[in-house]
């Protein structure tokens, strides 16, 4: 199992560290842009071209069934969902193949109230709260993973 994260605007990579150390899982973080990876967590750094679907594109030709991927972008949630892969948004909400088309839906009506001039910025910043249920989920995606690996 590996834990993959689109780690250009990821706001939860040290929480993605601490579980990947408490179980050994080791960590790709994919970007388009150089970034401080910490020694001693397994975590490796992929640097992809600044091509706008580069770093998803590279997920999803290495992600494999069993593995988890971190992510806020939905369609890149969809297509690691279709791999087999487990996926968790940045604020501990996982994505399911129950809930992606709902997810996606509601990012095709966000964009279209954008460009009409109806549409709020981006995200919110995360909250504490959204920490630790990010890294519960996570906790627990991974645990379910190594399980599953064994049986």
């Amino acid at each position: 199992m590996y834990l993959f994260v689109d780690a250009d605007a990821c706001p939860v990579k040290d929480e993605v560290y601490v579980v990947a150390t408490r179980y050994g899982v080791p960590v790709v973080l994919v970007a388009n842009q150089r970034m401080h990876v910490p020694p001693g967590f397994g975590a490796e750094l992929v640097l992809v071209d600044g091509a706008p679907e580069a770093a998803d594109d590279w997920i999803v030709e290495q992600v494999e069934a069993g593995d988890v991927v971190v992510t806020a972008d939905i369609p890149l949630a969809a297509r690691c969902l279709a791999a087999g892969a487990r996926v968790l948004g940045t604020t501990g909400h996982p994505f399911t193949e129950d809930s992606i088309g709902g997810a996606l839906a509601g990012r095709e009506l966000s964009s279209h109230l954008r460009e009409v001039g109806v549409g709020r910025g981006g995200p919110r910043a995360l909250s504490a709260k959204d920490r630790s249920r990010f890294a519960s989920r996570l906790d627990e995606l991974v645990q379910r993973g190594l399980r599953e690996s064994r049986e």
